[in-house]
């Protein structure tokens, strides 16, 4: 059973993703460190995976990832190669970006979140063993991407490749997502667990106030600051995650919004980047400046609805990559065997008989069969096909459930 408070976490960071891309407020990067929650939560299911299905599981992951980008890749590869984007060998990275792929000079910012794939796909591929070296050794594995980060951002380790920095920075929250699968983090007792979370809030938010940015307090560009804030807000909002909130779907749309976003955020990360980079120089046609409030909080509205619509068009590719049924709008409430048991129709009594009582308010009884008569076949079951036996109807509630 999914726990739909960290359907909320997932909701909420895919949100503060495409707010913070259209307003570029420094503010939205510390009061949610979306991407690090989102690293986590993957990290997470990634151990589930492994244990369920071993090493098979990083097949089943890609076979999830890679569709979606192949769609996108599909409509703006054309674009960027007829714009002036160079074929060569590295366009190949578009099926399977272990780097950085190519893009023109408006790709190269339309299609920026691909960076998040990349990642994804390198810590999708260690994962196996480094889950086994974690549950052997989980402080010191845990420990080994912050000493990179720190090595790379102190001099010591010079110029590496760009996919190492990313393992620095962000695959310490993959880890914890380890952790948090491994009950690691419950089991952290509040005397622990709060000191730790409280002190590299506060070393992160030093480092950040002490080495800003070009755009100031914006995490993004502080690697150090970034994983010991990020750090800090995962052992809260994940180490000590409820095991349900069932209140969100005690409210109809917003249980059925996190349902949405769930079972589309990758779709939904893919394609805000190019809406936001369109409707940019849109702002000023209509006289006003970019940080008008309404020019650009019209545009919030704008590119949520543009993903929307992407999002029913090319949405159940995600769906068919999980093998699920392909759904337009995924999350439509499911009547259970009892609902359609309750709404089939009585067998029918006899005409005569079934006047007399439906006359006097009466309940109408099927009719027994006599003696002699032929059989006419077993009845329909509750949803119309052929009856089930015992064993198969309880086999039909499990799979239900």
């Amino acid at each position: 059973m999914r726990n739909r408070y960290l359907d909320l976490l997932r909701f909420l960071a895919i949100l503060r993703v495409v707010t913070y891309h259209v307003t570029g407020y420094a503010t939205l990067t510390l009061v949610f460190p979306a991407m690090a929650v989102m690293f986590a939560l993957a990290g997470s299911l990634m151990a589930a995976s492994l244990d369920r299905s071993g090493v098979a599981a990083v097949a089943r992951r890609l076979r999830r990832l890679l569709p979606s980008l192949w769609v996108l890749a599909a409509v703006f590869v054309p674009a960027m190669l007829f714009t002036g984007l160079t074929f060569g060998p590295r366009v190949l990275l578009w099926l399977f970006p272990i780097g950085d792929p190519p893009a023109n000079y408006w790709g190269g910012l339309a299609l920026s979140p691909i960076w998040y794939l990349r990642d994804y796909l390198w810590f999708v591929l260690v994962s196996p063993p480094v889950l086994w070296l974690f549950r052997r050794a989980p402080l010191p594995t845990l420990a080994a991407p912050y000493a990179l980060l720190a090595a790379i951002e102190f001099g010591i380790l010079l110029n590496p490749p760009t996919v190492l920095r990313e393992f620095g920075l962000y695959f310490g929250a993959w880890l914890l997502g380890f952790a948090h699968h491994d009950g690691l983090l419950r089991r952290m007792r509040n005397r622990v667990l709060l000191p730790v979370a409280g002190g590299l809030a506060v070393a992160g938010l030093s480092w950040i106030v002490t080495h800003p940015g070009p755009r100031g307090y914006d995490i993004n560009d502080i690697p150090l600051g970034n994983a010991l804030w990020a750090t800090a807000f995962i052992l809260v909002a994940i180490g000590r995650a409820p095991t349900g909130a069932a209140w969100i779907d005690r409210v109809p749309a917003l249980g059925r919004a996190v349902t949405v976003v769930n079972r589309r955020a990758l779709t939904v990360y893919l394609w805000h980047m190019p809406f936001v980079v369109a409707l940019t120089p849109l702002v000023g046609l209509v006289g006003w400046s970019p940080r008008d409030p309404v020019g650009l909080w019209l545009r919030v509205g704008l590119v949520f609805v543009l993903v929307g619509v992407v999002t029913l068009l090319v949405g159940w590719v995600e769906d068919v990559a999980a093998r699920r049924t392909p759904e337009l709008v995924p999350g439509k409430p499911r009547r259970t065997v009892t609902e359609r048991a309750a709404d089939a129709p009585a067998s029918p009594a006899p005409a005569g008989a079934a006047s007399r009582l439906v006359g006097a308010g009466a309940r109408v009884p099927a009719p027994r069969p006599r003696p002699g008569d032929r059989a006419q076949g077993p009845p329909a079951d509750a949803d119309g096909g052929p009856p089930r036996s015992r064993a198969a109807g309880a086999a039909g509630h499990r799979a239900a459930d």
